[in-house]
């Protein structure tokens, strides 16, 4: 899921990995308001119960029955092995080993909104595992960025004094956390990338691609704004033609630092589409080249296509067209 490419320094990140790795992150962060909530009103309920009530509190505090050893909802959230799941789960996304199975992470409840508090969705998610930094300038930042990414212009790299923020300094070859860097269409953020390398980034990944490649992987759910005109997907022309609503101004990005349950749903449903696509091409291929008897076959009939990659390539493209006009938001 990352690679090197030649005379890079930096580490390359997948568009389908960030997505993984984006889903990951929110969903733990719902559950650890949700496990924080329940454990408050435990705590408020455990104050007003019986003595009784609290004779066992007491007796599960060794006797001593003193703030320091009340279980507070953070430690109990350690406690449970959420923070070895956060971490097992960038390393492993990082690593290439932990693909996103969309219908084993699907929550359960998924059918009943999750409370969140309303100024936690205007604040970053806390103790997020990576630092994402759009380095086009503030303008196209104000146009559209990918949801939670800090406006960090390449020519503040530039400057003598102070080029980096303290957010930077604090995820600088973190333990467990990776700095993501991002602009349209890798020209600027390979630069960016090179020259934080040179001076020491060790955890630095750009987005391979940029909003370009996300536009085609991924069109929604993870941005905020309207995408630039170079990074849209042209329309086929066939379709082109028979639309002819009028042109949309472009909107502006939301200052908005979390992902919405909608937009999860559209990022989990577009990752699903590219894991199906890819398996669908991938077995088509493998089975038409498997065997030399079957080669033969598929070339001596004159209704079938010669090249198995066609093949593949085809029937994955139309099996995505036909799902993606049934999107479950539209």
């Amino acid at each position: 899921d990352y690679r090197y490419k030649k005379d890079e320094l930096f580490k390359r990140l997948k568009v389908t990995t960030f997505a993984q790795l984006v889903v990951q992150v929110a969903s733990l962060s719902d559950e650890t308001l949700e496990v924080t909530n329940e454990e408050m009103h435990k705590l408020e309920d455990g104050d007003s119960a019986a003595p009784d009530a609290d004779a066992e509190l007491t007796a599960g505090t060794n006797g001593k029955g003193s703030p320091d050893s009340t279980p507070s909802p953070v430690l109990f959230i350690n406690n449970t092995g959420a923070g070895e799941s956060y971490r097992s789960t960038l390393q492993s996304v990082i690593s290439g080993v932990g693909e996103l199975d969309i219908e084993k992470d699907a929550p359960k409840k998924a059918d009943t909104p999750k409370k969140v508090d309303t100024q936690a969705k205007d604040m970053p998610y806390p103790d997020c595992p990576f630092l994402l930094l759009d380095v086009r300038d503030r303008d196209a930042y104000d146009q559209c960025h990918i949801i939670g990414a800090y406006s960090y212009p390449i020519a503040t790299l530039s400057r003598t004094m102070n080029p980096y923020t303290n957010s930077i300094l604090e995820y600088k070859n973190a333990h467990g956390k990776i700095i993501i860097l991002y602009d349209n269409d890798e020209r600027l953020a390979s630069q960016a990338a090179t020259t934080m390398c040179e001076r020491g980034f060790e955890n630095l990944f750009m987005l391979s691609g940029g909003l370009k490649v996300l536009a085609q992987k991924i069109p929604e759910g993870l941005i905020t704004g309207s995408l630039p005109v170079s990074c849209q997907v042209a329309a086929p022309t066939g379709s082109a033609r028979k639309k002819t609503s009028p042109k949309v101004p472009p909107a502006c990005a939301e200052n908005k630092w979390r992902f919405s349950a909608d937009d999860l749903q559209k990022i989990k449903y577009y990752l699903e589409e590219e894991h199906v696509t890819s398996d669908t091409a991938s077995r088509l291929s493998r089975g038409s080249s498997g065997r030399d008897s079957k080669v033969t076959t598929v070339r001596s009939s004159p209704s079938l296509p010669s090249t198995a990659g066609n093949v593949g390539f085809l029937t994955a493209r139309s099996l995505s067209r036909s799902s993606l006009q049934n999107r479950p938001w539209k």
